[in-house]
């Protein structure tokens, strides 16, 4: 299996077998636990990630076939699923980082990332070094002793920078330093982080992995054995635990990921391209436009450009709102990653937790709209935010 392509090993899930027969579809374990004859058995599951089934909130068998179908896309070996995107990165960096720590994070994190580093400063002494997403001498001129995790997203939320994985992991594994790579923007069909020195991939399932906007989950995926033990360990301790029935149904979405997202980069480049050239747009930001400031890297490092992008209209964030207010297509909702298109205004929404100065670091404006784009026929987009924009 380890030679197939990733479209392939999408359809060729993991599969428990069964009595000499294997199920087409994984079957969904709607149980909270399991019973045992032997006590040591039952004991000895407790304990370990590869022991006997016990108890939901340790593990669960299509949870399990989740992890490993997840795991084998972006080559790590093995993974823990979580309730959430936020359950996930919260489970590795409270898994991992304590009291009087350093962390090095890139300058543009997702809202909520942002949200749990200032909490652990506050409430644990953690102290953070901020730094360009593709500048490995800054990494290597923030690390300290203290220093345990340089954390970075693969393509930033909502501004679409595109880190330098290669340079920025090395620098971090000179240093013996974790990595975290967010890869939910990129998905393993762009992108494989821990090919490029990643310790730690996290993605949110809520986006592009399950891809139909009806559930919620998060999973970080180790390239380490022993960091994936204590991850395990601890995301049981914390609760972050993953419905075997939301895993199912992401099972049965990541069976045409790599379809969609083709269908979805297709439809990114229609409209960032379109709107680049309209009159009443400022700015695009997507690094699959020569002018972004991530576009060499991105074309070097990634197969697609992302389907997700923000723009800026000339009349600023009135124009903004009046673009949102006027779309009839596009949907002004939260999250992304699902078949509809999706727009929202980061700076109330999903950053709405940081303060002007940390907008101003992430490079989103006031009238930033973000764009997350589905995969209806692009002519239909177009013509939806054409005459939007005649109205903002």
């Amino acid at each position: 299996m380890t030679s197939l392509h990733p479209d392939t090993r999408a359809v060729h899930l993991p599969k428990p077998p069964l009595n000499g027969s294997v199920p087409i579809t994984t079957p969904i374990y709607q149980t909270s636990g399991f019973a045992f004859d032997d006590p040591a058995v039952f004991a000895d599951g407790m304990s370990r990630p590869d022991g006997a089934f016990v108890y939901g909130r340790h593990g669960n068998p299509t949870v399990r076939v989740l992890e490993e179908a997840v795991a084998g896309l972006e080559g790590g070996v093995a993974a823990v699923a979580t309730a959430s995107g936020m359950g996930a990165i919260s489970a590795v960096l409270l898994g991992l980082l304590g009291a009087g720590d350093h962390l090095i994070a890139q300058k543009a994190l997702y809202g909520g990332t942002a949200a749990l580093v200032n909490d652990l400063t506050r409430r644990f002494g953690v102290s953070v070094t901020y730094v360009p997403e593709a500048d490995p001498d800054a990494v290597r001129q923030a690390v300290r002793p203290e220093t345990k995790m340089l954390y970075l997203e693969t393509i930033a939320n909502p501004m679409t920078q595109v880190a330098d994985l290669p340079g920025m992991c090395a620098a971090a594994r000179e240093a013996g330093v974790v990595t975290v790579v967010d890869n939910t923007f990129a998905s393993p069909v762009l992108c494989r982080p821990l090919e490029h020195g990643a310790d730690i991939v996290v993605h949110s399932m809520t986006k592009f992995l399950s891809g139909h906007s009806d559930l919620l989950g998060g999973i970080a995926v180790f390239a380490d054995d022993a960091m994936y033990r204590k991850i395990w360990s601890f995301a049981g301790e914390l609760g972050a635990t993953f419905d075997p029935f939301a895993a199912w149904l992401t099972l049965r979405g990541l069976q045409t990921l790599p379809l969609r997202m083709a269908r979805h980069c297709d439809n990114t480049r229609v409209l960032a391209t379109r709107l680049a050239e309209h009159p009443a747009v400022a700015a695009v930001h997507w690094p699959g436009l020569p002018g972004h400031p991530s576009y060499e890297l991105a074309a070097g490092l990634l197969p697609g450009f992302g389907a997700v992008f923000s723009f800026d209209l000339v009349g600023g964030r009135a124009a903004g709102e009046k673009f949102m207010s006027s779309v009839r297509l596009a949907l002004l909702a939260p999250s992304l990653g699902g078949v509809e298109t999706l727009i929202l205004h980061p700076a109330t929404t999903s950053h709405r937790s940081l303060t002007a100065e940390e907008l101003a670091r992430s490079g989103i404006g006031e009238g930033t709209v973000r764009v997350a784009v589905g995969i209806e026929h692009p002519d239909d987009l177009w013509a939806d935010f054409e005459q939007a924009l005649a109205q903002s």
